[in-house]
């Protein structure tokens, strides 16, 4: 007997999908499976590789609209967006298609008479990818897809909220032809998930999710030299320069702060504003603020849906009310939002000033609609408030001094560093962390570092 994996819907608390676990013999079926394939799949042509992996893109893009609708109803993000979703799971599985070829080519050493000498690019062999619910899609195919290029083959197991994803990814590479094994999933419980990271047939784990879950994964590959790629959480800053650009300032972290209800590792959850722009940037930032359309996320007219359960969202009003009752001021009234609703997910924005480094709200990860902003008198006390923090995913600064982005960039201790954007992955850069928010890499040409162990061929061909 298995147990069974329950979504609930955030937008109405019904119970939207409904599966099994999988079983002792199935996790080990689906590992056998999986080593059996890489022997076929690593010698399969590059080339021959790509045109599958893009068919299978081209078979969700097709899938675009069913793929939506089941986003919002999974986890919340109103319906508006969410096929934006999987534009983005295109623009980066086609980029690393497109780099895979210089990227996996031998490497080879300088010329030595009576000598080749060269790096092969090997695959690991069994991939195994743990994905999270806030964008399902995004987030695994940082890791799927270079995977498969690279010569792996790939089980995904992705989050009991969006399992559909997972569902919709097999299919896309069966109708694309992949032989059978190369991509697998399962639904798995926590107990099975640890028990695959332990077992010897893996080769890889790629985690994307929160700091205690990436704890979890390298407790579990303890002992076993594998390597691990840790995607985990952030506390992402911004530092809105004196000379900055309000207007755009303004819009581009409003959309950082509360695009997708708060709910990015990457998402802005708090804001430094030099003094002499503080007042013009916070009223224009709370007004546009105000202008959001909490309810119903399969409503077009929704701009703002619910938190994926109720308890993320009570954890967030309770990081607000310790604020509060430390001298923290709110700016938004929340009964405004006629669908705001204590002890359920739908929660209204919220944007709080008076705030320090005293409250949790300004230095534990919220994950949720809400920012803090704060007053500075300079650069450096900017990024000493930037780098006050356990995280370091990404953190960005609003300038038109270019020279004044890099030198404070440079002082930031983060994965990514923005200049007049944030809240991105850009498929041509490394995406990682510091400190807790992990370490590894995905994406850009170093996506595949991990992915891959050298392998040397000293030829000796004169003798």
């Amino acid at each position: 007997m298995t147990g069974k994996l329950k979504t609930i819907s955030p937008v109405d608390g019904s119970v939207y999908v409904e599966r099994s676990f999988a079983d002792e013999g199935e996790i080990v079926r689906a590992l056998s499976l999986a080593v059996r394939a890489v022997e076929v799949w690593r010698e399969v042509p590059l080339e021959e590789r790509a045109a599958i992996c893009g068919r299978a893109i081209d078979a969700m893009i097709t899938a675009m609209d069913r793929i939506a609708e089941e986003i919002t109803w999974q986890m919340g993000r109103p319906i508006r967006y969410t096929a934006g979703e999987i534009k983005g799971l295109e623009e980066r599985a086609r980029h690393m298609i497109a780099v895979a070829p210089d990227v996996l080519h031998d490497t080879q050493a300088e010329e030595k008479d009576g000598f080749t000498r060269f790096i092969r690019h090997e695959a690991l062999g069994v991939v195994f990818v743990i994905a999270p619910w806030n964008y399902p899609y995004l987030t695994s195919v940082n890791s799927v897809i270079p995977a498969l290029m690279a010569g792996n083959t790939v089980i995904l197991k992705h989050s009991g909220q969006t399992p559909l994803a997972a569902e919709r990814y097999a299919e896309a590479f069966a109708a694309a032809g992949l032989p059978t094994g190369v991509f697998q999933f399962l639904h798995l419980d926590h107990a099975a998930t640890e028990r695959i990271i332990k077992d010897a047939q893996v080769n890889f784990v790629a985690f994307t999710g929160s700091v205690p879950g990436g704890e979890m994964v390298e407790a579990a590959a303890a002992g076993r030299f594998i390597g691990v790629g840790l995607e985990l959480g952030g506390k992402d800053p911004a530092y809105v320069r004196a000379d900055a650009d309000i207007g755009h300032a303004v819009e581009n972290l409003v959309d950082g702060a509360f695009f997708n209800s708060g709910q990015s590792c990457c998402g802005i959850e708090r804001i430094y504003v030099e003094d002499a722009v503080y007042d013009d940037f916070v009223d224009g930032f709370t007004d546009l603020v105000g202008q959001y359309v909490l309810g119903n996320p399969t409503d077009p007219e929704t701009t703002l849906g619910p938190m994926v359960r109720a308890d993320a969202a009570d954890f967030i009003r309770t990081q607000i009310d310790a604020a509060l009752q430390s001298g923290a001021k709110p700016l938004i009234d929340s009964k405004t939002f006629a669908a705001d609703a204590p002890g359920t997910p739908y929660m209204a924005p919220q944007v709080l000033v008076n705030v320090d480094h005293t409250m949790a709200v300004m230095t534990e990860e919220s994950f949720g609609p809400v920012v803090g902003i704060m007053k500075v008198g300079s650069d450096d006390q900017a990024v000493e408030l930037m780098n006050d923090s356990r995280f370091g995913l990404t953190a960005s600064v609003w300038t038109t001094d270019d020279n004044a982005a890099i030198s404070i960039g440079d002082q930031i201790a983060t994965g990514t560093w923005f200049q007049n954007r944030c809240d991105y992955l850009d498929p041509a850069l490394a995406w990682t962390g510091v400190k807790q928010s992990g370490r590894g890499c995905t994406l850009s040409s170093m996506g595949y570092d991990s992915l891959t162990r050298p392998k040397s061929f000293h030829l000796k061909t004169k003798i």
